[in-house]
């Protein structure tokens, strides 16, 4: 198990000092982008008590990144884990996955290509034949890297399982993915046909 770095603030002003920052919340900052690329997100336990007390957010970041790797499928590269000064607050530094989101691309073009949306569609069974429930997968969490491959970002919050999803998990993983489209303006998604061709054997 990696052991994450203890930081002080001090330390921890340093360390983005030169980053920017990309993404916020009601707290401040959540994903710093440095100078040579890089990117060091950071996780605030929302709870007193939660499984990420045991576990942080960070950690199973670094976990999930590993297994992905191992399983063939394209992700983000850990670099370092971190365990900042205030009580609960956690960090990784990771090196993106290069390429486009499938948000990006249908924004761009207001489609997905035939060949696509049939990756994506492959996408979707082979992570629920193994086993993987990425709760939040949507179009701005899939990534088409240079070598025309789908991968994952933003994977804290998934989970492997023993066996292939059942067919609520696989209903949820659906709606959640509905629920992103709708939420951001792109109802021209053909979101039942994605429905109908995953659920086929």
């Amino acid at each position: 198990m990696t052991t994450a770095q203890p930081l002080t603030q001090e330390a921890f002003q340093k360390l983005i000092q030169g980053a920017e920052s990309i993404e916020e919340d009601s707290h401040g900052p959540k994903v710093y982008r440095f100078e040579n690329g890089e990117y060091l997100k950071v996780f605030r336990r929302k709870r007193l008590l939660s499984s990420a007390l045991l576990r942080p957010y960070s950690q199973r970041f670094w976990e999930n990144a590993s297994r992905l790797e191992e399983l063939g499928i394209p992700t983000v590269q850990p670099l370092q884990l971190f365990k900042l000064a205030t009580a609960g607050w956690t960090a990784i530094r990771y090196k993106a996955l290069p390429g486009e989101t499938l948000r990006d691309l249908f924004t761009q073009h207001g489609e997905l290509s035939a060949s696509l949306f049939e990756q994506l569609i492959e996408l979707f069974k082979d992570l629920h034949r193994k086993g993987i429930y990425f709760r939040s997968l949507h179009l701005g969490n899939i990534v088409r890297t240079p070598e025309g491959q789908l991968g994952l970002i933003d994977i804290a919050d998934l989970q492997f399982l023993a066996g292939p999803l059942s067919k609520d998990k696989i209903r949820r993983n659906l709606a959640h993915f509905e629920r992103y489209l709708k939420h951001n303006g792109l109802a021209d998604f053909p979101f039942d046909t994605l429905v109908k061709r995953v659920s086929q054997p």
